[in-house]
């Protein structure tokens, strides 16, 4: 365990927080969790007996997992000796602002503040005074326990320090902190993932593919190439030896055109429905847990082919 990270505060327990405190926990800190459901114990033990195979999977200690957490009575009790606060509540400004407003003053002088935000920047939320210093997005992919990537955005007022301690944060976790330099709605993942499912909805929405068969397309293509390389990377290299700018001097132009064509889907109420009927017709046979399920043992599989390599490399 980090000497400077011993005891976290996750507030919010749905699919976001409930997967941080399974990687809290399997880190070594004590987590204290909070959230108004009914079935607050309930979710937190399904959780971690369901993630425990994941974390052991990525070489972590899960012996004793559940005796790392303990259910909070409310917010200030979550938060009392944390050294680190999770926040994964509504997509809301005004929650936000006033639980950090609550954070600020109930939590320790020092904790790091971090927020969950999908697309919020924390400039709008943080408020004013010295506490603003401490708020910053440490915004994960789900599940954040599997994937590594966490988008640490610093707002207006966060001090380079609480970036600082924010990357190291998540570096113990073992995760993977990209620092980006200027907010913006929806930060970068996001902002790639929409640009992405809005052509991916056109093209079903033109009747070009089906919700199967963009799938298809994608994880036998384009997601095999960027888990490895990514789009600049992937590009670079598909210019052969003259790289990039060979990519961008002789197909540039092609592309350009291409952008031109890019669709705006409709998405009407009637258009709308026929595409999650669609969806739901290609995947609506299993049930969640089955789906997720089957995702996560392939995102496992997937990380641990890249790790071998990585090491590979490295030796």
């Amino acid at each position: 365990m980090s000497e400077r990270f011993r005891t976290a505060a996750v507030l919010g327990a749905g699919t976001i927080g409930l997967s941080w405190t399974a990687l809290f926990a399997g880190h070594g800190l004590r987590v204290r969790v909070s959230d108004p459901r009914p079935d607050l114990a309930e979710a937190v033990a399904g959780a971690l007996a369901a993630f425990a195979p994941h974390l052991a999977a990525q070489g972590l200690d899960v012996t004793d997992l559940a005796a790392r957490v303990e259910i909070a009575t409310d917010t200030t009790d979550a938060v009392r000796d944390a050294d680190v606060v999770q926040e994964n509540g509504p997509e809301n400004v005004e929650f936000k602002r006033e639980l950090f407003a609550t954070l600020v003053r109930e939590a320790p002088a020092d904790a790091l503040l971090l927020s969950s935000s999908s697309a919020i920047p924390s400039s709008e939320f943080a408020g004013e005074g010295d506490g603003a210093g401490r708020v910053l997005i440490g915004h994960p992919f789900n599940p954040p326990h599997l994937v590594p990537l966490v988008e640490v955005v610093p707002g207006r007022q966060t001090t380079e320090e609480s970036a600082a301690r924010a990357v190291e944060f998540y570096r113990f976790l073992g995760r993977v902190p990209v620092v980006e330099r200027k907010e913006i709605p929806g930060f970068v993942g996001n902002r790639l993932q929409n640009a992405l499912q809005r052509e991916a909805i056109y093209l079903v929405e033109q009747g070009v593919v089906s919700p199967a068969e963009l799938d298809t397309v994608l994880v036998n293509s384009l997601g095999l190439r960027w888990s490895t390389v990514g789009p600049f990377l992937g590009s670079h290299l598909g210019g052969g030896p003259g790289g990039y700018r060979h990519m961008a001097e002789h197909i540039g132009k092609s592309m350009h055109r291409m952008w031109d064509s890019l669709g705006k889907p409709e998405q009407g109420p009637e258009q709308r429905e026929r595409l999650i009927e669609a969806v739901e017709n290609a995947y609506g046979a299993q049930s969640y847990a089955e789906l997720t399920e089957e995702r996560d043992r392939r995102q496992l599989a997937v990380l641990s082919a890249l790790d071998s390599a990585n090491k590979e490399v490295q030796s």
